[in-house]
């Protein structure tokens, strides 16, 4: 059960994480950090409009468009089924991909038209000049209530700094993935039929919330 709560709070938070950071120049942080930032300068702009959280698809289609430019889902998706990535064919690959993503995006809309008052503070990062990962360690803020620790691993790639696993005071989304989709597998009996239910909630999910 607590694996669980941790999960559902782990997907709300990483979208919270990017709606508003408190106090900080771009140019006093570091390109991993900067990343992060941008997400949350185009998500805070968009709460402006009141009349724009009430349209799940365009909220759903914006906050893909926002987040994917700063997340390695090819990564995430590969370190989320471990061992069943090497073995699964390259359309079970592909699949698990967009349904994987599709699934995190609903979550995080849902997170983004629900929350608004959460602020994020970005904690002291040391990386080296060639430094090509690191852990972005950032605190959510909430009146009243004791800082989240949320922390992202990310790596450099093509030159551009990516998200590929996020912790939630100290609980990584990858490895709680990676537990439920291996069980499911157990159940089923394959990974295909895990992508097909996952495919069905996906698009029983999003017709709900469009109609």
């Amino acid at each position: 059960m607590k694996t669980k709560q941790y999960k559902v709070l782990g997907l709300l938070v990483v979208l919270l994480s990017l709606l508003s950071v408190t106090g900080v120049k771009a140019s006093d942080l570091l390109p991993p950090q900067q990343a992060i930032q941008e997400a949350s300068d185009k998500l805070q702009q968009k709460l402006q409009d009141k009349s724009f959280s009430q349209n799940f698809a365009q909220v759903a289609q914006f906050v893909d468009q926002t987040i994917y430019p700063h997340t390695d889902f090819d990564k995430i998706s590969e370190l989320v089924l471990g061992k069943l990535w090497k073995t699964a064919s390259g359309d079970e690959q592909t699949r698990f991909k967009r349904e994987f993503q599709t699934l995190l995006v609903r979550t995080y809309s849902r997170a983004f038209v629900e929350f608004k008052d959460w602020t994020v503070r970005f904690l002291p990062l040391e990386m080296g000049n060639a430094a090509n990962k690191v852990v972005v360690k950032t605190e959510v803020l909430q009146p009243g209530l004791q800082p989240i620790s949320v922390n992202y691993r990310m790596l450099l790639s093509n030159g551009e700094w990516k998200a590929y696993d996020i912790m939630i005071e100290g609980v990584s989304l990858v490895t709680n993935y990676r537990s439920t989709f291996s069980n499911e597998v157990r159940t089923k009996g394959s990974l295909a039929a895990v992508i097909d239910g996952l495919a069905k909630r996906n698009a029983e999910a999003l017709a709900a919330k469009n109609s």
